[in-house]
């Protein structure tokens, strides 16, 4: 079967979808070749699932705290099974969502794996193998989880972040390899749920490149969570032949468990593309290499998302996934890394949002930081979420905002007022001067213009030397 279209997107995940119907929007008949399901890692074994059993372990975690509330209740269990099968339904309910979406944008869907056979065509392999010929394309093709080859991936004892979603029994003890944001989120998880769980960290710090001060933060709170952690530490072996996961560390301590979680990072997703056949350059480390426009060495085949390396968030594969079918278009869009929010979803959630203060010191900004306890917030105190604090960057000579940090309940949610305020190269005074409603966590925003403007209103002021 031989078809030909005006754009083809390789990969159906938040980049690719999103993309797809774009283009359609556009007048581009568009197609989606797709080796697994709509909605890729984030919607199968990544952001969707592990937010559902998160999600999972807040509820068992309010329960066990209700006393505190004035609510007494007993017999609390956990079935984690039942968990699982929770989070199976979510996706499911989602993916059927997502289908019936594109289908609704007239966008056709050939499943199988894609290579490329020349910079006009591909060749489709599944069930029936098809050739596919384009006048543009998008590679989407996302990325996966790095594997180790000491640390081989059994799916029993030694996981990684997708198998472990698939397990249906707990673990007594879980030792988690990589202290980056994919295993602090699934040590939070199974700690939340009463798992002891032990992470080791070859770098100095957890999530060592979200900067010092949320890498201390989060090493303390684990530490009152008693996770136990292992940094600048590396791990010379495991051995699996006998009832537990026996891991040996360079500090000469042995680590014993049920099971291993492997999250050292994640890699870009081409096996069996052949992007050399279609003229498309990669890097050493193989991710497709694209201008400033999202376009290849190959000037009609553009790439988005995790396999092109940066943010490798599905938000920015989304937000590409549109630029890249305008361009496609004929438009010429250059897309804006200002304002990428990205949470970590621990307990409590991390976000953040535009420039480090490293960063804005590069690009020539005179920076200044202020900071809100969350425990000065008074619907924080009443809901019992005090734990955390917020922080804004701004340039001193324009008061035009730079970059947020925000450590505490519902950051994800919240960390959207600054994205949009960096985005709109808003100042403090326009966060400060703008009514927040009371009493809400979202009035950290406008109490930290307030102490960036030096009159602080629900904190006692600095006092002068």
């Amino acid at each position: 079967m031989n078809k030909k279209y005006d754009l083809a997107v390789i990969g159906g995940g938040p980049g690719g979808y999103v993309a797809a119907i774009k283009a359609q929007m556009l007048g581009q008949k568009t197609v989606i070749i797709e080796k697994y399901k709509l909605g890729g890692t984030c919607l199968h074994v990544g952001c969707i699932p592990t937010k559902a059993l998160i999600t999972s372990a807040h509820v068992y975690s309010l329960i066990t705290a209700a006393k505190e509330f004035g609510i007494h209740v007993d017999g609390v269990k956990i079935d984690y099974h039942m968990m699982k099968e929770r989070k199976d339904e979510v996706v499911a309910k989602v993916w059927k969502g997502l289908s019936g979406l594109v289908a609704s944008h007239g966008v056709e869907v050939v499943y199988g794996h894609a290579s490329f056979v020349s910079s006009n065509s591909i060749k489709v392999t599944g069930e029936t193998s098809s050739l596919i010929e384009f006048n543009k394309c998008i590679i989407a093709t996302g990325s996966k989880s790095t594997e180790i080859p000491a640390f081989a991936i059994d799916k029993h004892k030694i996981h990684d972040s997708s198998s472990i979603l698939e397990i249906t029994k707990l673990p007594n003890h879980l030792i988690v390899l990589g202290g980056g944001y994919i295993g602090c989120e699934f040590a939070s998880l199974f700690s939340e749920l009463g798992v002891k769980v032990s992470i080791v960290e070859f770098l100095d710090g957890l999530v060592f490149n979200q900067g010092p001060t949320i890498s201390k933060f989060m090493q303390k709170s684990f530490e009152k969570r008693k996770i136990d952690l292992y940094l600048k530490t590396k791990m010379e072996s495991v051995d699996t032949s006998g009832a537990d996961v026996v891991a040996k560390l360079s500090n000469q301590k042995e680590l014993k468990a049920d099971m291993l979680l492997v999250c050292v990072g994640r890699s870009p997703y081409t096996e069996g593309l052949s992007p050399e056949k279609a003229g498309v350059f990669m890097s050493e480390k193989g991710f497709i290499l694209v201008d400033d426009k999202l376009q290849t060495s190959q000037n009609n085949i553009f790439a988005i998302g995790d396999v092109i390396g940066g943010a490798m968030l599905a938000h920015v594969a989304s937000y590409e996934g549109i630029i890249a079918a305008q361009n496609a278009a004929g438009k010429k869009i250059r897309p804006n890394y200002n304002a990428v929010p990205a949470v970590i979803f621990t307990d409590p959630e991390i976000a953040t949002v535009g420039l480090t203060e490293e960063m804005a010191k590069n690009q020539g900004y005179q920076v200044a930081s202020s900071q809100f306890p969350n425990m000065a917030l008074g619907k924080a105190v009443a809901s019992s979420h005090t734990e955390g604090f917020s922080e804004i960057l701004f340039d001193k000579k324009t008061h035009k905002i730079l970059g947020a940090t925000l450590i505490g309940y519902e950051a994800g949610n919240m960390i959207g007022e600054m994205a949009v305020a960096i985005e709109n190269e808003l100042t403090i005074e326009c966060i400060g001067q703008t009514i927040h409603p009371h009493p809400t966590l979202t009035e950290t925003w406008m109490e930290l213009a307030h102490v960036a403007e030096g009159h602080p209103i629900h904190i006692p002021p600095t006092k002068k030397a």
